[in-house]
């Protein structure tokens, strides 16, 4: 497999990791969470996000991937993972010829995937239970697993309070006492 697809099967685990740190411990009720007129709730949002990652596997394999919505965000969620484990195998697959770029997976539906799990976390803060920061680069992140079961931080920002707004961009403020 080329070093493109092992960073792009990389970059799918990346997304469930977000992914289920923006979904892990939310209340029942986000789910159906509606920030403003128009704008999706968290499942609709999950569904959304299917549809992306099930539109990048057309890219390998053909056809049209148009998901119907599933009736429980649990289900969503399971659904979702499905569909990333499906795309992370598609890569490894040698017998498929992509209609796009490794590029172009990139900074087109597995980029638009990771920015709507931004948008998750996001909505976990407008909803009132933000998710608690941490360094990404210290994450345990393992390319084969792009599962629900992921780990916990490893490096959680230890100054993070659900109640006080984020700090400015910068060194830890702990780190430097």
């Amino acid at each position: 497999m080329t070093e493109s697809r092992l960073l792009l099967q990389h970059f799918l685990a990346a997304i469930a990791y977000r992914t289920q740190k923006a979904l892990r411990d939310a209340p029942l009720t986000f789910a159906a969470f509606r920030a403003g007129t128009h704008v999706r709730t968290p499942h609709e949002l999950l569904w959304h996000m299917t549809g992306v990652i099930g539109y990048a596997r057309t890219m390998l394999r053909g056809g049209v991937f148009a998901p119907p919505a599933l009736p429980t965000m649990a289900e969503e969620v399971e659904r979702f993972h499905a569909t990333l484990r499906a795309l992370r195998d598609d890569l490894a697959d040698s017998t498929l010829t992509a209609q796009i770029s490794d590029a172009q997976f990139l900074h087109g539906p597995l980029a638009d995937a990771m920015t709507h799990a931004g948008q998750l976390a996001m909505l976990r803060r407008l909803e009132g239970t933000p998710v608690p920061s941490e360094n990404f680069i210290h994450a345990a992140i393992d390319a084969g697993n792009v599962s629900a079961d992921q780990p916990r931080p490893v490096a959680p920002d230890a100054w993070w309070r659900p109640d006080q707004p984020p700090l400015p961009p910068g060194p830890d403020p702990l780190a430097l006492a």
